[in-house]
């Protein structure tokens, strides 16, 4: 009885940090599916006294928006916020359709920096699916070996979470460095708050995995007392 009562809440435990990767995977998903990872704003001035321009894209695609000038807050010097109503107009980049590149508002994307952090986020998806098919496996089979490999699937991806992020973000500065022209202001957006958060919460799963596939837990084991009287 005492053996059951124990796997049962081994059971939970593992279910429980399944339910965080896959907290983690869905904003993974959702984040990378998405086109806000970062809003570009020049001055409200730049295209005419009653519309601006600004822009916003992710890992795949590029969005222009007409906003209206009566619409921004006069004390902002920036076109936006994005969320005010305007037209959208949204393409796929180029580079992944024709091989060419991009070119928003007199500058062009940072072509491989832009297709390596793609390339990083969807092998932390590939890793990620690993992952939870191992945990599936430990679950229903009730195998721990499983865990350690789910462990090293969801670590993993969540660095490469975190390394795509840091590579996008070389990618919007390298992108703002290629014209000095029309000055832009960048904000990173709420895509890439998703996915930071993925990351976190995928490498907390992964530890946690790596600790229940241990034959005890670390924090009740304690070296053998000494009889000092002995």
């Amino acid at each position: 009885m005492h053996l059951d009562e124990e796997r049962m809440m081994g059971e939970g435990k593992i279910k429980f940090a399944f339910f965080v990767a896959a907290v983690g995977i869905t904003l993974t998903v959702l984040g990378v599916g998405t086109e806000f990872w970062v809003e570009l704003a020049p001055s409200k001035g730049f295209h005419n006294n009653q519309t601006c321009l600004a822009a916003h894209h992710g890992l795949w695609k590029s969005c222009t928006k007409m906003l209206w000038v009566a619409d921004v807050d006069p004390e902002r010097e920036s076109c936006g916020p994005l969320d005010l109503p305007g037209e959208s107009n949204c393409t796929f980049f180029k580079f992944y359709t024709t091989g060419e590149n991009t070119v928003l508002f007199q500058k062009t994307p940072a072509k491989n920096l832009t297709v390596m952090s793609a390339m990083l986020a969807i092998f932390g998806l590939f890793l990620m699916l690993m992952g939870a098919v191992c945990i599936i496996m430990a679950i229903s089979k009730g195998v721990q070996f499983f865990l350690k490999p789910a462990s090293v699937c969801f670590t993993l991806s969540g660095v490469l979470v975190f390394l795509s992020l840091i590579v996008f973000h070389q990618s919007v500065l390298s992108f703002l460095a290629s014209d000095h022209t029309i000055p832009l202001h960048y904000e990173l957006s709420w895509s890439v708050t998703c996915v930071g958060c993925a990351g976190a919460m995928l490498v907390v799963a992964g530890a946690s995995f790596l600790l229940l596939a241990l034959p005890y837990s670390p924090w009740e084991k304690c070296p053998p007392c000494r009889n000092n009287d002995s």
